[in-house]
């Protein structure tokens, strides 16, 4: 058995480590993407984790592509060569849009390889398909999935504030929740959102709320122990 790179224990676990940011990249770009990770410790059996092989016929455990050695060796006269998408043919035929993406471990050296590809040929409604959200979550005046929405602000006072707004404006729409478990729900999805892990969370939206500080943390003490 061959080995291209002794890899140290570090850089395994890094390695390791990208197999769930892959499985988060291919559910954000969808099911027409094919992502390989390759090892550079064996080539012979280098790829590590194999999304979407059936796209290239590529399964785990498989020998490193004549391709992604090239681009190997391209990185090391120009660095720049792996940023730039480009443009191949796989063996029957079909055009992909490609990318390769170094992966450094100690000492700086390249330990694997991300190989992102792309078949351009795939008929246009299959590649719409990734872009929408489920019929089940889409909003009926939008068409469009409103169940997660991301805050972006200039300050972490004014992010507290426009979730705590969003927050406010949920539960008083939400007719099965009293007026006075009103703030309760407010503290605790809050709390589920992560919020009073940013400074002076709990002192800002007491006073918003008209409440003590004490008051809040009783609330998320009480979710605690409901969901403990």
């Amino acid at each position: 058995m061959k080995s291209y790179l002794n890899l140290s224990k570090s850089d395994q676990q890094l390695l390791t480590s990208y197999s769930l940011t892959l499985k988060a990249l291919s559910n954000f770009l969808g099911h027409n993407h094919e992502i390989i990770l390759y090892s550079l410790e064996n080539i012979e059996k280098s790829a590590l984790v194999v999304i979407n092989g059936h796209l290239s016929n590529t399964k785990k455990n498989d020998p490193i592509s004549d391709l992604a050695l090239k681009k190997l060796k391209d990185l090391e006269k120009n660095s720049d060569s792996m940023v730039m998408p480009f443009f191949e043919k796989n063996e029957i035929g079909s055009i992909l849009k490609s990318s390769t993406i170094p992966i450094f471990g100690e000492n700086n050296r390249v330990i694997g390889l991300i190989c992102i590809n792309l078949p351009l040929e795939i008929p246009l409604i299959d590649f719409l398909s990734d872009l929408m959200p489920p019929i089940q979550q889409k909003d009926k005046e939008t068409n469009i999935d409103i169940k997660n929405s991301e805050t972006f602000s200039e300050s972490i006072d004014e992010l507290i504030t426009i979730s705590l707004n969003k927050m406010k404006q949920s539960v008083h729409n939400n007719p099965e929740i009293s007026s006075l478990n009103e703030n309760k729900e407010i503290v605790v999805g809050l709390y589920d959102q992560g919020i009073f892990n940013l400074k002076d969370a709990v002192l800002i939206i007491a006073k918003k709320l008209g409440i003590s500080k004490n008051t809040v943390y009783l609330h998320i003490r009480n979710h605690k122990s409901d969901n403990f």
